[in-house]
């Protein structure tokens, strides 16, 4: 049996879990991230009929029956994952229809997912629906996204049009765009439903003075979408109280479309 601290998955996320941190989009233990993994990504490093114990999810998701997901701990402080992996992420198989959690490996100190399971779980069923190879769900509070929904009008046309003018590559980056849900009570099954039914049409959504989750098919893929969307956003709040002189048009972003083989959301350019 291999070293499971070995595996490029693991390796790949404490890697990524230690630039968030970095990039200060991670505060104390805010944030969290799930990728969700095939058995036959496990089978060299774990005993798969070993259940070190059974975590009851509160919540149903059938669609996700016999899925394992490495997670964050809930608690957990994203600086120190690379100094004890074990302690703060865990591997979990889904059964019962999903209300209980199988710990297969990791949360050595007893601890469990993160709070936000629920939403991330049910972002997995909204994306797998989409596009099947959609296995990444991670969310973070990067500063200027946040304030924008301060500033900005929630709209989702407004707002994703805003970021798209910001950085000629937003619109190839995320053409689908940015959905909103305004602020919830963090941590419940029913800011989860929300998420995930924004989830259906879009790769970001903004938690409203919260934060932002991201879905894509590996972890470079979702970082970058949510550093190009908050690059986009740092440059808005820069400049929102100056008079705007320049933008990108609408007609340039159809030359970007073209150019790049991408669709912008239909509705969302003249």
């Amino acid at each position: 049996m291999k070293d499971i601290l070995t595996a490029p998955y693991l390796v790949d996320l404490v890697r990524t879990l230690t630039n968030m941190y970095a990039h200060g989009w991670d505060e104390r233990n805010g944030g969290n991230v799930s990728v969700l993994l095939h058995e036959a990504d496990l089978a060299d490093y774990l005993d798969l009929d070993h259940v070190i114990r059974e975590i009851p999810t509160g919540f149903a998701a059938p669609e996700l029956e016999g899925c394992c997901f490495l997670v964050t701990g809930t608690g957990k402080y994203f600086k120190n994952v690379q100094y004890d992996p074990a302690n703060n992420l865990g591997i979990v198989r889904l059964i019962d229809g999903g209300k209980t959690a199988q710990l297969l490996w990791g949360y050595s100190d007893g601890g469990k997912f993160t709070s936000e399971f629920p939403a991330h779980m049910m972002s997995h069923v909204a994306r797998m629906k989409v596009d099947p190879e959609n296995r990444v769900v991670m969310h973070c509070h990067p500063a200027n996204l946040l304030a924008m929904t301060y500033v900005h009008d929630l709209d989702e046309i407004k707002f994703t049009r805003t970021l798209w003018q910001m950085c000629t590559e937003c619109i190839v980056v995320f053409p689908d765009g940015v959905n909103v849900v305004p602020w919830m009570l963090c941590g419940t099954n029913e800011i989860g439903e929300a998420t995930a039914k924004k989830m259906e049409t879009a790769r970001l959504v903004v938690w409203s003075q919260h934060g932002i989750y991201g879905a894509g098919k590996d972890l470079d893929e979702t970082f970058g979408l949510i550093e190009t969307a908050e690059k986009a956003a740092e440059i808005y709040m820069k400049i929102a109280h100056l008079p705007l002189v320049n933008t990108i048009t609408d007609a340039q972003m159809h030359e970007l479309e073209a150019r790049f083989g991408v669709k912008a959301r239909p509705g969302y350019l003249a």
